[in-house]
């Protein structure tokens, strides 16, 4: 899997600036004079780095903004990169920051600047988050990013305070990777393998294949992958790090790892990017990586649903009838909205073995929340005002849009089925909603749940603050601060 560049945290010394190869980069906060080592680099460029803070374009530039020189005269270093930085900046501007670093590392690796800044760990994040590229599949001359180096005035101080933000990196890696794989590579097998590897950090892994998933009444999840060569599974994760006797909290993901729409078969046009659709696993599965990286006070499990949506002469056809695990029957009219069929069962399924003690459910599952929200928010949706506000709480905390949708009995009406208890889509008006409404059906009045629909951030065409163009990692950071401060009080 690709890991987080490495970042060490060394003292500072100025006086080894002359002599430094690759980048350089500094703070200035735009308002104040120059600090110590701007001021050491005024002189060594003979007067340039001045004259760049005193030009409108600098003037122009927002916090967490970069501008450089390249191959400065008086340095040995590639370039010299002056990021607009506060010193009481917040933590999503130093992470920012930390962007316009990690977007801009090279082989030769970068020293930093850092000494002053209350916000390093956050700076070191952004650059990890942001110096993350899928090269698995090129060949020839693969370059990755060089080392970075922070010099501190405490490094050792800084280094504790970035540890954490280390094992959410590692778990947004994992998830970007697994959602960039392409599905020859990653199979429903490969995937369960991957997450079976878990097991050297702690987490307990079970693999239900598709016997034992018949044996459990999973019609409605077995009935989406039969038209496939890879055979359905649904893996458990569980992690103990808290109470024993305290029940867990429940993560679960759609995990379609590739999406043809079946017999609905979708236009030929993009359908390359069905490859992401098993989103909602890859982010269940980077939130258990991060927990068991930072040894968290808590009990979690994650259970994904793994399946591949086929069109074959054994495929599920618009019409046929299934039991799921609850045992309620749902005609399905459209193979293409498989993924609430995946989840009605997995859902099912932790509450009846776990009895969590609230549970979120993670899926790329309608484009009509794309339509609705576009690709900045992830659609929220809840049964439990509690729970909701903490996600939200924590979603606005880590800058990953989230947005709550409404929910209400005239959507559920829209799914009545003539020959069956339900069907699996209500039409193409608020489909989000109805697809949020069949999977409520599937979640017990006791049990607090949310439902996070991120077809719209899950993989992004442009890259953004903290990630490349393609998968993004998110909801990895929201979740993972919503199981610290909920259950660890951090």
């Amino acid at each position: 899997m690709t890991h987080p560049v490495p970042i060490h945290f060394r003292a500072v010394d100025l006086e080894a600036l002359p002599r430094l190869s690759g980048r350089i980069v500094a703070f200035a906060d735009g308002t104040s004079g120059l600090g110590a080592a701007l001021r050491r680099l005024d002189r060594l460029t003979k007067g340039a780095v001045a004259r760049m803070l005193q030009s409108e374009a600098f003037e122009r530039l927002k916090p967490g903004e970069a501008m450089e020189l390249a191959f400065p005269s008086g340095l040995a270093c590639d370039a010299l990169q002056v990021i607009r930085l506060p010193r009481r900046a917040d933590a999503a501007q130093a992470r920012k920051a930390g962007g316009a670093i990690g977007r801009a590392l090279t082989p030769a690796g970068a020293t930093v600047l850092a000494e002053g800044h209350a916000q390093v760990a956050e700076i070191a994040f952004g650059t990890a988050m942001r110096a993350y590229d899928f090269t698995a599949h090129k060949t020839g001359d693969r370059k990755d990013p060089g080392h970075v180096v922070f010099m501190v005035a405490n490094p050792e101080a800084v280094a504790a305070a970035a540890a954490p933000g280390a094992a959410v990196a590692e778990g947004v890696f994992f998830t970007r990777d697994l959602v960039n794989e392409p599905a020859n590579i990653l199979t429903t097998y490969d995937f369960a393998a991957r997450l079976a590897a878990m097991q050297e950090l702690g987490l307990d892994v079970e693999i239900l294949e598709e016997e034992q998933l018949a044996k459990l009444g999973m019609g409605a999840l077995l009935g989406v992958g039969q038209g496939s060569e890879s055979p359905s599974k649904v893996v458990v994760m569980q992690w103990h790090g808290g109470d024993k006797e305290a029940a867990p909290f429940a993560l679960v993901g759609k995990g379609v790892v590739f999406d043809t729409g079946g017999i609905s078969i979708k236009p030929a046009a993009g359908m390359e990017e069905m490859t992401m659709d098993m989103g909602g696993a890859a982010v269940v599965a980077g939130v258990m990586r991060t927990l068991a990286l930072r040894k968290a006070k808590a009990n979690v499990v994650g259970l994904v649903g793994l399946v591949e949506n086929m069109p074959d002469g054994r495929a599920q056809r618009p019409g046929d009838v299934v039991r799921t695990m609850k045992g309620d029957t749902v005609e399905v009219i459209n193979t293409d909205a498989e993924g609430r069929l995946v989840l009605a069962d997995v859902l099912w399924y932790a509450q009846e073995r776990f009895k969590p003690s609230g549970m979120i459910d993670l899926a790329t599952l309608t484009g009509a929340i794309i339509i609705a929200l576009g690709h900045e928010n992830t659609g929220v949706f809840s049964n439990s005002d509690d729970l909701c506000n903490a996600f939200l709480k924590a979603a606005q905390a880590e800058g990953e849009g989230a947005w709550r949708m409404p929910m209400g009995d005239a959507y559920d009406a829209k799914l009545k089925s003539r020959i069956a208890d339900m069907m699996n889509v209500g039409g193409r008006d608020g489909g989000a909603i109805t697809a949020a409404q069949f999977l409520q059906r599937f979640v017990k009045p006791e049990t607090p749940w949310c439902h996070l629909d991120i077809a719209g951030t899950a993989l992004l065409k442009s890259e953004s603050t903290l990630a490349p163009k393609g998968a993004t990692g998110w909801g990895v950071m929201a979740l993972n601060r919503l199981i610290r401060e909920k259950f660890e009080g951090k």
